[in-house]
């Protein structure tokens, strides 16, 4: 079939492995396919499903138990083996190894929360009504969110810019609604999603330039709220429109 070499790559694309000119073209088609649209929605709610499921799991108070008492037996030999000294290099090792764990939790929240990004971007651009309010106005869009976010935001004035409003709706991430508002920039969608900062995972740094999922993204944090700025259009053009944001304040 003629989609057959297409679906073959929701998955690699999906998993952020798609090379980047591969991916620009399956956004193209996915645009024009109503098959391979219901096929990577199908991917992405499985997706979803199987990550959801993976944060199911907690210990039970008999784990934790078991897991404290090798903790004590292990101190007690330490004192046999080696005194102060080896509980010492063992302490420093522990403190290494918590510190480098958490540094892999957060590394693993964050690329969690881009490949989400990602996942709401592409919804978006599979979607036969990818906005709730069409409007090039801004205007009419930002009021169109009031009593539907629990927080304003500003537009940007787009005249001799190369970029085109096309409209908004309500997302949600870390189950917390936002704004995604959708721009155009000749053949490239863009997507801008703008969350409360408080209720998202810790991303660290107050300026980030990031990849999710073969996309460019950009992300900044102001007076309380959190923007993404997602897609594949050039990084330029992800700076420009950006700034553009920024200055709307």
């Amino acid at each position: 079939m003629a989609c057959e070499p297409w679906t073959a790559k929701l998955d690699a694309y999906f998993d952020g492995e798609l090379p980047a000119d591969e991916a620009r073209a399956l956004n193209e088609h996915l645009r024009g396919c109503a098959t391979c649209t219901a096929e990577s929605l199908r991917k992405l709610q499985l997706k979803h499903a199987i990550q959801a499921a993976g944060q199911r799991f907690a210990p039970d108070p008999a784990f934790r138990a078991r897991i404290q008492k090798s903790i004590a037996a292990r101190r007690s030999s330490l004192w046999k083996w080696g005194g102060l000294q080896a509980l010492a290099t063992v302490s420093v090792l522990l403190i290494a190894g918590a510190l480098l764990l958490t540094l892999s939790r957060d590394r693993r929240g964050e690329r969690q929360l881009m490949s989400e990004l990602a996942d709401l971007h592409v919804a978006t651009l599979a979607s036969s009504n990818p906005v709730d309010v069409v409007s090039t106005d801004r205007h009419t869009v930002k009021p169109w969110f009031a009593g539907k976010i629990p927080f304003t935001f500003n537009l940007p004035e787009l005249q001799d810019s190369p970029f085109v409003l096309v409209g908004g709706k309500v997302s949600y991430l870390d189950q917390s609604p936002g704004a995604e508002l959708i721009f155009r920039v000749r053949q490239h969608q863009i997507s801008v999603f703008i969350f409360q900062e408080r209720g998202l995972r810790e991303i660290r740094g107050n300026e980030a330039v990031r990849t999710a999922l073969s996309f460019e993204v950009r992300s900044w944090a102001h007076n309380g709220l959190r923007y993404f700025v997602i897609g594949d259009a050039s990084g330029q053009d992800l700076d420009t429109l950006s700034e553009l944001i920024k200055a709307a304040g």
